[in-house]
This record gives C-alpha cells, structure tokens and sequence, in this order.
C-alpha cells in the first residue's frame, strides 16, 4: 500500500498531506491572510510558506502516523501558480525526495483537484467544472488527456469577485438581493469575465454614491451573473460529452449558491452534481498526495532534472497514464 507525502503552496494556501492508498491520513494547511481590500502578492506569500511549511510537515506525519521511513515517495504542486511560493514548496519537496531516498512526484495543481474529486465522489468518469482563484476550466478525459472543453478567456472566476471585493474595500458579501444588470460573456464554451469587471469599475462609484446600489447588492449581481455563466457552459459540455456526473472542484466550488445553480441544471439533464468537501476544495497538501499517488503506482516518476516549477502548467500538457 504506496504511502505519499503532498505538498501544496501555488497560492495563498500552503499545506502537506499524507495519503496511504486511496485513504487520506492527514491533511495540514496555513493561509496567508492580508487585510480585507488587499491581495497576496507572490514575495510575503513565499516568505510565509518558507516559515510554516516545515511545521505543516511535521505536524501531517505525526497526524497519519507515520515516519519518513513509511513514505514512498513525495509529491509537489509543479504549477501552475505564482511562481515564489511554487518555489518554496518545490525546494523543500526535492531536498526530502533527496534527503529520505524516495521518488519525487510533480503534480498538475488542477489535476490534484480532479483526483482528489474522482476519489471522494466516487465519479470515475465525470465532467469537472474546475474554479478557483486562478482557475475556470470545463474539463473532460480523453486519451490520455484531460482535455479543455472550455476555460475563461481573461481573468478567473475567484479572481472576478476578489476584484471586486477589493474595490469595495470589503470581505465578498452576497446577502443584497437586487439583481443588477451585468455584462454576461459566453463565447461557445468560454466565458469571459473581464467586461463585467471593467462595467462595475465604471458603475460602482455612482451606484453608491446615489443609493441605488449597495455593496452588498453588487457582490450578489456578480455572483448571479458570473455563476449563470459557468451554469451554461457546463450545461453545454454535459450534453457534448453525455457525462453521468459533474464533478465541481476548486476554491470557489466550496460556494453553496454555485452548487444549487449547478444542482438544478443537472438534475434537468439527469446527470448528478459531485461537489468535493469543503476540506478538499481549498488547496491542500493531500489532493497533491493523491494526485502523485496515481502517477506512482505506474512508474510515472519526476527526475530532479525536471523537477522545476512551471507557473503556467496547463491541465491538458499532463499525459495521464493512470487512467485507461
């Protein structure tokens, strides 16, 4: 039964996991938490990774119960991400490969996710709506590949509402409920989102300063619009690929409304939804350790020659020679 130490540290999350054979032993993570109204940018966040990661470790051994002995090979985020604390984690993911004899793995991050997803929601073969801060990808395996049916074209949904969160200087807050019109980009099985961005920029100032709008009401609009969006493209994919299951991963996966959009739509098409548990959505370290697993178990090795980080490490360049 393979044992896989994961590290994970592409964003703001940073986190080590211990995987034992389709079963997950530990699950540890920090966040890099700056004031509301400010994003992370990639030097504070790898300098934050660099003093936890270490503790993390030993704290994700200690909770699986196992000794680098145990271990049978240690895997890392490869990308994509930001490029400091993909740095970090992959500095310390090569020094303990080298340190404790074992196989280096160098995970795709979204593949970690979909891995993760197809082990807890039991969906072999599912349609997977990948969101999160950097990510918006419609994916489906084929070949080999997990191929991109369709992606944004400009900015990442989490991304979309964390911009507007910081230029209303707040944490996101949905709980207004008048539905503002918004630009709504769907381009076949694309979405763009940078026009709505660009509209709000433009709008909000006047919205509040009249009353007409308030913070809250423009949070809910672009989640109502944005999520509409995804709604639409994954319906299309859904019936392009005739899949049973939807499988919904990533950060802005662990939002409910997200999940009751894309509930009903499935529901009408007779697919069912397979969202991931909240503790698996957001980065972590055990969706790497399951992800490197899998390439485990047949051989499919990192050497340290390759063993850099890519920062713009597309989901469908991972040849996936664990699946049939």
């Amino acid at each position: 039964m393979p044992t896989v130490l994961g590290l994970e540290g592409s964003a703001n999350k940073v986190g080590a996991g211990v995987v034992r054979d389709g079963a997950v032993l530990s699950n540890c993570r920090a966040t890099y938490v700056t004031p509301p109204g400010q994003g992370f940018a990639p030097g504070p966040t790898g300098r934050h990774h660099r003093a936890v990661l270490l503790g993390l470790i030993r704290d994700a051994l200690r909770e699986a119960g196992v000794e680098p002995r145990d271990l049978d090979g240690v895997a890392f985020t490869k990308g994509p991400g930001m490029g400091a604390p993909l740095a970090v984690v992959a500095a310390v993911a090569r020094t303990l490969a080298q340190l404790w004899r074992r196989p280096l793995l160098a995970v795709n991050h979204c593949v970690g996710h979909i891995e993760m997803g197809r082990l807890l929601g039991r969906a072999p073969d599912p349609l997977a709506l990948y969101v999160s801060g950097g990510n918006t990808q419609v994916i489906a395996y084929s070949r080999r590949r997990y191929r991109i049916l369709g992606e944004t074209v400009d900015v990442a949904v989490g991304n979309c509402i964390d911009r507007l969160a910081r230029l209303l200087q707040v944490t996101p807050d949905t709980t207004g409920r008048r539905l503002i019109p918004l630009p709504y980009v769907v381009k076949g099985l694309d979405v763009s989102f940078s026009g709505l961005l660009s509209h709000l920029q433009a709008v909000t100032p006047k919205l509040l300063e009249s009353g007409e709008a308030t913070p809250e009401d423009l949070c809910f609009s672009l989640q109502e619009t944005a999520f509409a969006m995804l709604a639409e493209v994954t319906e299309r994919a859904l019936a392009l690929t005739r899949a049973r299951h939807l499988l919904l991963v990533g950060g802005v996966a662990c939002n409910h409304r997200l999940q009751e959009m894309l509930q009903t739509m499935c529901r009408a098409r007779g697919a069912e939804l397979c969202p991931v548990d909240d503790r698996y959505c957001i980065d972590n370290g055990a969706m790497i350790a399951q992800a490197g697993w899998e390439m485990l178990r047949v051989g499919q090795v990192t050497e340290l020659s390759q063993s850099g980080i890519t920062q713009r490490y597309r989901t469908d360049e991972v040849e996936v020679t664990w699946r049939d």
